[in-house]
């Protein structure tokens, strides 16, 4: 589990930006590839009207498709709940379903969304599916999902703590996450009390293209050199 935490006044300071500026802001470290690091277009925001996400990543693996090998359903989650306290609030349970296809049940609907507000959970994350949307958005609990069901199934959790892949993108216990309408960007621990400062430089640079481009000044021949300070 990742050991460096932000402070709270640094948490806040990222919950000023979009998902977007933050992705661009990650960019300019050079920490990795472009194309990885955040969620791809199987993940959606399921309240992309609800205040952005940031916090811990709690991690392990879901099933819902098959029964126990004994009685007809998965009870006891003790295990669970323990690991997420071990992790900094604020924090986000992130399941990986393993069902293939995914999201045969959900684990998270309006009961274990209450549990984990509880816990200090501020979301929850998979590429399986949730339920009871209503009672969920009451709770302030935001919710990154690949699909939506009526039913829990035979929803188990297994693998707690594991290095879980989540629409492309790699999560491992304690990363930070960071999440909007867009969807979720993992934001490397060792610079993201620097993101912030960045991303006011990205967002300001990005602004001046936007003013450029509806000035009177605008000409395709200042456009090359004006899009350059964005880079």
């Amino acid at each position: 589990m990742a050991s460096q935490h932000l402070t709270d006044e640094e948490l806040d300071a990222l919950r000023q930006f979009d998902t977007c500026v933050v992705a661009n802001a990650v960019e300019k470290f050079n920490l990795r590839l472009r194309n990885t690091g955040f969620t791809g277009a199987g993940i959606r925001c399921v309240f992309p009207d609800a205040p952005l996400m940031v916090g811990y990543a709690v991690t392990a693996r879901l099933r819902c498709g098959e029964p126990p090998m004994r009685g007809g359903v998965f009870h006891d989650r003790s295990d669970l709940w323990n690991n997420i306290l071990a992790v900094p609030a604020p924090r986000i349970l992130v399941l990986e379903d393993m069902d293939d296809p995914p999201g045969q049940g959900a684990f998270v609907g309006g009961v274990h969304a209450s549990v984990l507000k509880a816990l200090g959970c501020v979301g929850y994350l998979t590429n399986g599916a949730v339920r009871e949307l209503p009672s969920v958005r009451t709770m302030g609990i935001q919710l990154f999902a690949g699909s939506l069901t009526v039913s829990r199934a035979y929803a188990h959790i297994f693998e707690l703590g594991a290095a879980i892949r989540i629409g492309g993108m790699d999560v491992s216990p304690g990363d930070l996450l960071h999440g909007d309408l867009h969807g979720v960007i993992n934001v490397p621990l060792q610079v993201a009390a620097q993101i912030p400062g960045v991303a006011a430089e990205v967002q300001s640079a990005e602004q001046k293209v936007i003013e450029f481009c509806r000035s009177n000044s605008f000409s395709v021949s200042k456009l090359n050199d004006v899009l350059k300070t964005t880079d």
